[in-house]
């Protein structure tokens, strides 16, 4: 990549500068293809699909559109991979070996991953790299835990010995979405291939770039061929096929909740093993005795860090009474000092939104906006970026929880602050969305952290910190947010069958029938 733009420098400020010069990553590709057994292939149709630069909104490569037969061929690989290569059937240490150097590999091209992955996405290219690095990660943990799994043995002593043995599935499906596709890529291929299965990935449309670095990665890692299998395609095409097809026993699906209900009723009639991680419209609970500055400063990060195009976004804050105003006031000045700007950028905290399309939605929820909250802060598009898929860090105060900007999520920076006079009250509002993906709690009071935390409905809760896991733990939502968890060993357990087993030690006690 050539010499990046001066980061203090204003977009608009000098007619004769352009300040997106040498942001495009040198050796782009000619075409995105799929990957299938082993080789780079086009279509069965020969169809593509446009692919957008977020900063231009012009195309600036053609993917190949993944229809039926491409899934077809896709799966057939993978199940001859499965039923008769090798992967299934290695040592968990074996495979783990292979993960590692996955890991390895990830790692050793960060800084090209990032710059691809921002590029593609729109992604601030530091919050990019750090999303790469987090995918090695996910190997690393997955290539250790496999060998370390540890599974159950019940003995009735004299009588009987009961143990598990855990079983790859067969082939993995994976659709995954468009706001950090390589890392949560990672999160689900490292334990699907961990387990011993074969998958099919269809990354999401809009990002389909970083994905095709897989088959390279993987390659040189050592991966058996046919056992990562790479189809492109919109959701409605290549998706639908994927998860229709009988072949295909687990989805692994990360996105919106409408689509997840989508593929709840189209795999219900294979009975198929889904993992459906979908929206949510988290709440960040501030009470009066909080530390401020560390709630504001996390707050900020938590709507606006990934350009609001995250899952887990606190993008209700819900404001004791006491505080409020104080709060509003200071959350708006600072969200006025966020940084948007070029993705590539290294100074740039909020980038540009993936797709015009999305754009378009999110505009939408900034306007309606207007009609019902207090606007303190953005609003629009940011000065000197009069195209593009830039939208300013918006705050609205004074929002009712009947409001569609407190009830949908608009996932972009748009976040939407109500005050609560009780703790019943925080609850109950924390509590009032169809969503219940993560919430965050901020108080000094370690009675009220850990009751707040228990009453309120959401699959993770934070007290007192932003978004920041241990893999171990699980992943996932209640209500409109998910079905089912992934995550440490709640991953093990979705990619593998847990055949029990049971011995008899001594007699056998059978009643008798039939004596006379």
């Amino acid at each position: 990549m050539t010499q990046l733009t001066d980061a203090t420098s204003d977009p608009g400020s000098d007619p004769t500068t352009d300040p997106a010069t040498g942001r495009v990553p040198d050796d782009l590709p000619d075409r995105i293809r799929h990957y299938v057994d082993g080789a780079f292939v086009d279509s069965v149709d020969g169809g593509t699909f446009d692919v957008l630069d977020p900063v231009t909104n012009e195309t600036y490569v053609q993917a190949a559109a993944g229809q039926k037969a491409d899934v077809d061929h896709a799966v057939a690989a993978a199940r001859r991979a499965f039923d008769d290569g090798p992967w299934p059937r290695m040592l968990p240490r074996e495979r783990s070996r292979v993960l590692h150097r996955i890991a390895d590999l990830v790692e050793s091209r960060d800084a090209r991953l990032a710059e691809l992955e921002s590029f593609d996405s729109g992604l601030p290219i530091t919050q990019a790299l750090g999303q790469a690095r987090r995918a090695a990660e996910n190997f690393r943990f997955f290539a250790d835990l496999v060998v370390a799994q540890a599974d159950d043995t019940f003995k009735v002593p004299g009588r009987q010995i009961n143990y598990v043995n855990r079983k790859p599935i067969g082939v993995a499906g994976l659709i995954t979405p468009w706001n950090t596709p390589f890392m949560l890529e990672s999160w689900k291929l490292a334990p699907a291939l961990a387990t011993g299965n074969t998958v099919v990935l269809k990354p999401a449309e809009f990002t389909p770039l970083s994905a095709s670095l897989w088959a390279g990665i993987f390659e040189e890692a050592g991966l058996p061929r046919g056992v990562f299998n790479l189809v492109n395609g919109l959701g409605e095409e290549a998706g639908d096929a994927l998860v229709k097809h009988p072949d295909v026993p687990l989805i692994s699906f990360t996105g919106e909740s409408r689509t997840g209900q989508t593929i709840f009723a189209n795999a219900a009639p294979h009975l198929k093993g889904l993992s459906m991680e979908l929206g949510g419209k988290s709440p960040a609970v501030v009470f009066a005795d909080a530390d401020l500055d560390a709630a504001v400063d996390a707050t900020i990060f938590g709507v606006f860090s990934l350009n609001g195009e995250r899952c887990t976004a606190g993008s209700r804050i819900l404001v004791q009474r006491d505080v409020y105003e104080e709060f509003v006031e200071r959350y708006a000045a600072q969200a006025q000092r966020v940084r948007v700007g070029y993705p590539h950028d290294p100074a740039t905290e909020v980038g540009s939104l993936v797709h015009p399309e999305h754009f378009a939605k999110v505009m939408s929820y900034v306007e309606l906006g207007k009609t019902e909250g207090r606007l303190v802060a953005g609003g629009g598009r940011p000065e000197g970026f009069e195209t593009g898929n830039f939208v300013a860090p918006t705050v609205f105060a004074d929002v009712p929880p009947t409001a569609r900007i407190f009830q949908e999520e608009i996932f972009g920076p748009v976040v939407a602050i109500t005050p609560f006079d009780t703790d019943d009250d925080a609850v109950a509002l924390a509590n009032d969305t169809v969503y219940g993906l993560a919430a965050y709690v901020w108080t000094n009071d370690l009675k009220r952290a850990h009751n707040v935390a228990g009453a309120i409905d959401a699959g993770m809760v934070w007290l007192n910190s932003n978004n920041v896991r241990d893999l171990r733990t699980p992943f996932g939502g209640v209500k409109a947010s998910g079905l089912g968890h992934e995550g440490g060993y709640r991953s093990i357990d979705f990619y593998t069958h847990q055949q029990a087993v049971h011995i008899t030690l001594g007699k056998v006690h059978n009643p008798t029938f039939g004596t006379n």
